[in-house]
This record gives C-alpha cells, structure tokens and sequence, in this order.
C-alpha cells in the first residue's frame, strides 16, 4: 500500500488551497516570475514529497523555494540549495546524479523519500504556526506510508520542530523535546532523527555547512537506518538523543 498511499498524498498536496497567504504568493511569484525564468511556465501549486516507496530514510525541508520547487513541481529541484544537496546524496549513493534541475531530469532516489514541512513557497520562507499546522498532516500521512522509514534528516530547527510535531501526531511524543543541532541525534518512537544545517546559500557560502559536513550526515543515516543498535538510546522504542562529537 505504500506507493499507493503516496499517490493518494501526492494528489492531494497538490489541489490543496488551504492557505489564502500561501495560495496567493505561490500564484503570484509563477506569474510574475524573475528575468532568468521569465522563458518558463512555473509549477505554482503545492510540492509533494518524491523519492523512493521504499525509502529507509527522509531528507525534510522547510518549503519549496519561490523559484525552486515552486517553478519545477519538485522540491529541492532548481535552485541552489539543491544543487548543494543532491550533489552530497550522489556521493552517498542515494541519488543517481548530483544534479536536480526539471522534475522530468531522470533523477532516481534510492534509499530516499525527499519532503518539506510546508509545502507552498512561504513569503520570506517564514510559514506562520497555523500554515504549518495546516500542512503537517501530509507529513504524518508520508512518514505513516513509508514503511520502511527509520531515520528522518532534518535540514534546519524548523524542520526538526516539523517532524517531531509530525512523529507526535503519529503517537510517537518525544520528552524531553530534543534540541536541534547540526550532527544531533534522537531515538523517537521506531524512528531516529537526524540533524543537519540546511543547506542555503547562507550555510552553504559561509562554510557554516560544507560539503563533507553533508556527506557525513547522509552516511550516518545509512548506518542508523541499518543497525539500530547505533541509535540514541539503542534498538528500544524510547526516546533518547546524542550531542554531536
């Protein structure tokens, strides 16, 4: 049932006009466009995740960028923080090319599920509380699908905050709350978390985030998703965390 799942959450991102601040921004940055675009027709709806059915481990996001995901109708895909993350997820051997620029670029996911906590291109990338509450749902309903899942990467406090939230929801509550930070491990519920700086031009330009810092989280994840014996707290359903070294 996972694939189909998927696609009933997939069909249903994309329809959805639940929030006006949102639906709005999103129609009008596909309509207005920036100069380099302005040859190209922009997505303009809601992104869902992509990746592998049977996916063992989750990259999460905040929100599709204006001229990102909400221009090609894949997360992550044509724009510089993607280009920084699936160049890192080749090397790891989750992706089979290290580049994202069209939804229709042949890009495979192995081993990956790719999703963000908001699924409309936020103004300033700042979703209010009430838009992310609206959105999570489609999280849990991915996280609930993906079988497989053992591990969630998330790229920046915000979607930390999104996935705990999510995995809460889905009866999995984590007390106490762990704190984000890059390297930062949690044992939730079945599933371990992951933290990792998002990879934005921010991070990225400024060597806050580099290259090998990625490259180690994506290969720690592999192995959290393969012997559970690594995670905080050990194979046991309890909650627990690890500080970075």
């Amino acid at each position: 049932m996972t694939a189909e799942e998927l696609a009933r959450v997939e069909a249903e991102i994309v329809d959805c006009r639940a929030c006006p601040r949102l639906v709005e921004w999103r129609e009008e940055v596909a309509r207005v466009k920036v100069a380099r675009f302005a040859d190209q027709t922009y997505w303009g709806r809601p992104v869902p995740g992509f990746g592998d059915p049977a996916a063992c481990v989750m990259v999460l996001g905040l929100a599709p960028a204006a001229h990102g995901g909400n221009r090609t109708g894949r997360v992550f895909t044509g724009d510089r923080s993607g280009d920084f993350l699936f160049a890192s997820l080749h090397r790891t051997g989750f992706a089979n090319r290290p580049t994202s620029v069209s939804a229709d670029d042949g890009l495979r996911l192995t081993g990956a599920f790719i999703a963000a906590v908001n699924r409309c291109a936020p103004p300033a990338n700042r979703p209010t509380p009430q838009e992310r509450d609206t959105c999570l749902p489609f999280l849990e309903r991915e996280i609930a699908a993906l079988a497989d899942l053992r591990v969630i990467v998330a790229l920046g406090s915000f979607a930390w905050d999104g996935a705990l939230r999510a995995l809460a929801a889905l009866g999995h509550p984590a007390r106490p709350k762990p704190r984000f930070g890059h390297g930062m491990e949690a044992a939730v519920g079945p599933f371990a978390m992951l933290g990792c700086f998002h990879p934005s031009q921010q991070n990225t330009f400024t060597g806050k985030l580099t290259a090998p810092m990625l490259d180690d989280v994506f290969s720690r994840s592999r192995d959290l998703a393969a012997h559970p014996a690594a995670r905080p707290g050990g194979p046991s359903d309890g909650a627990g965390s690890r500080s970075p070294a």
